[in-house]
């Protein structure tokens, strides 16, 4: 088939091509999505043995033989397929859960990574733990947009006499 009749028969994925596509990024997503949350499933259980405590001071009865800054961050930045739901939703108005599983999993990564920097520094625990967020701009829209989201954990490492 040559010319026009070459070109109808092309016509029907040309209109399925965005839908093909939005699938495949919802299912993607979705697969990264439960792998990231299967590892830091099984990254929280390993690490738990790093309090972490919001507490400004240590637990009594613990003597600290020296303490210092720890930190973990996560910079995180929104699919397409996802950033399609929470536009609807803005529109309608509601929760957008789409961002919440996004910042869930930023802000278990985040403390995860705190734990982790914490053990490697010989820390036993965590206190005066804070959250911060920061949002990055977009450059391709002078600012206008969000590229991403950082998380930021950060506390104090305390490190148990013996």
């Amino acid at each position: 088939m040559d010319g026009p009749e070459a070109f109808g028969s092309l016509e029907w994925l040309r209109l399925l091509l965005p839908f093909g596509l939005l699938a495949m990024g919802f299912f993607i997503g979705k697969a990264i999505e439960s792998a990231h949350l299967r590892a830091l499933r099984r990254r929280e259980i390993h690490w738990r043995r790093i309090s972490i405590s919001t507490l400004e001071t240590p637990p009594d009865g613990w003597r600290i033989a020296r303490t210092g800054l720890v930190d973990g961050s996560v910079v995180v930045s929104i699919d397409h397929w996802k950033r399609l739901l929470a536009g609807l939703r803005a529109f309608f108005g509601g929760r957008i859960r789409s961002y919440e599983s996004l910042l869930e999993r930023a802000r278990r990564e985040a403390l995860l990574r705190m734990q982790e920097q914490a053990h490697e520094r010989g820390f036993h625990g965590i206190v005066g733990t804070r959250l911060e967020t920061a949002r990055l701009a977009s450059a391709s829209r002078d600012g206008k947009g969000t590229a991403g989201v950082e998380i930021l954990a950060f506390g104090t490492g305390v490190e148990k006499a013996r």
